[in-house]
């Protein structure tokens, strides 16, 4: 039914969600499981949230589609609104919507050439920005890249993560000229893995230097994930285009490219035929998802949660591990944390006993190394500590 290398099947059968709420998923045989991903970093409310659920039934009550570029629905100017105020900084923004965190790259990206004339771009060794073919030039891991590497532009260049060195060194051999940089202000996918400090800020001084645009990428990090809405405030970095998706519903596949207001107009004026778009572009049911998932964050104070419950497991996990075999290094910022290991079958190990207790939690990294835990912000401490329990067996 479906393609064979979409859904992993061995070496055990993958478990079927039926229904999912709060932090809690069922299986299609009525077993329960604490999600310990938040659904691949989305659900940061937590899965079916009842205002996000709603606001999505009412939606769509009244209007399920609309014509985004040409008639589009006021609740997409609603969240258009909500979005640049949330801008990093607080200046003038623009906002461009997509579906999925790699649209909101490809914007970015497409963004970044309109604004500098420069196709290149430096990206860092451990990125993962998605998999279409423009997102997919600035993608690290060779799995992604090497089967469609015939049809890649070549226009990025790979710097070491955390080495602003590297960075201008790259940059300086590039054969395409740099217009931008585009770096995850921590790396999820590419295992959890947390910069040194000063290396945002530092990123920042160097584009300014050189006059490239930066480009953070934050579909995993944003929306409280690490403690603040968005990750690059944690040194009080403002990029020039910010990347977002995942949490911004809490379940609905909607993204965006935000971006400093003269940044974003260098797109020339709609003509009749918008020169980027989709046509699903501000879905008003996803709009109408991600206002009530941005109201739930502020309301019940989930970002603020995320730093506090991620401090308390941070220590927790390290307080488990501390002198554990096989355990290289336990980090983490908010409730995007990692627990690296000494190879993939140590990770792929635990993972798999976890689950056969009801804890489900993913390998990360780009040799699978890494056991990723990102929970919802609005995981009970209970419910958060089992899990860390589990998982910590789990490694023994």
């Amino acid at each position: 039914m479906e393609c064979r290398n979409t859904t992993c099947v061995a070496p055990a059968p993958p478990i079927f969600w039926e229904r999912a709420a709060g932090a809690n998923v069922w299986d299609v045989d009525g077993n329960r499981f604490v999600d310990l991903t938040a659904g691949f970093g989305v659900a940061n409310v937590g899965h079916t949230h009842p205002r996000v659920a709603a606001a999505v039934r009412d939606q769509a009550d009244v209007l399920l589609h609309a014509m985004g570029d040409v008639h589009p629905p006021s609740v997409k100017v609603e969240l258009l609104e909500a979005l640049v105020r949330r801008f990093p900084g607080g200046g003038p923004a623009r906002a461009l919507l997509g579906s999925s965190g790699s649209d909101a790259v490809e914007s970015a990206i497409k963004t970044a050439l309109m604004a500098t004339g420069r196709a290149g771009i430096v990206a860092f060794e451990g990125a993962y920005h998605g998999l279409g073919f423009g997102a997919l030039d600035t993608t690290w891991r060779r799995l992604f890249r090497e089967p469609f590497e015939a049809r890649l532009p070549r226009a990025s260049v790979f710097a070491q993560f955390g080495d602003l060195e590297d960075t201008l060194r790259v940059a300086r051999e590039s054969d395409a000229p740099i217009g931008a940089v585009l770096v995850e202000p921590i790396q999820g996918r590419g295992g959890e893995r947390i910069p040194p400090d000063g290396f945002l800020p530092g990123l920042r001084a160097l584009c300014d230097r050189e006059g490239w645009l930066l480009i953070v990428d934050e579909v995993y990090t944003g929306f409280g994930r690490t403690g603040r809405w968005f990750a690059c405030e944690h040194e009080r970095v403002v990029p020039d285009l910010l990347c977002v998706g995942k949490g911004l519903t809490s379940g609905f596949p909607l993204s965006a490219c935000l971006g400093r207001a003269d940044v974003m107009d260098a797109w020339p004026p709609a003509g009749g035929e918008a020169i980027h778009t989709q046509t699903f572009l501000g879905h008003p049911a996803g709009c109408a998802a991600g206002l009530a998932s941005l109201a739930v964050l502020e309301d019940e104070k989930l970002v603020e949660r995320s730093a506090e419950l991620g401090d308390a497991a941070l220590e927790r996990m390290r307080g488990r591990l501390a002198r554990r075999e096989g355990i290289i290094d336990v980090r983490g910022r908010g409730l995007l944390l990692g627990i690296e290991c000494d190879g993939l079958e140590r990770a792929a190990r635990a993972c798999s006993r976890a689950l056969e207790r009801g804890v489900i939690v993913l390998q990360s990294g780009d040799d699978g190394s890494v056991v990723s835990i990102t929970p919802p912000l609005s995981i009970s401490r209970d419910a958060l500590e089992l899990g860390i329990d589990v998982v910590a067996d789990a490694l023994a």
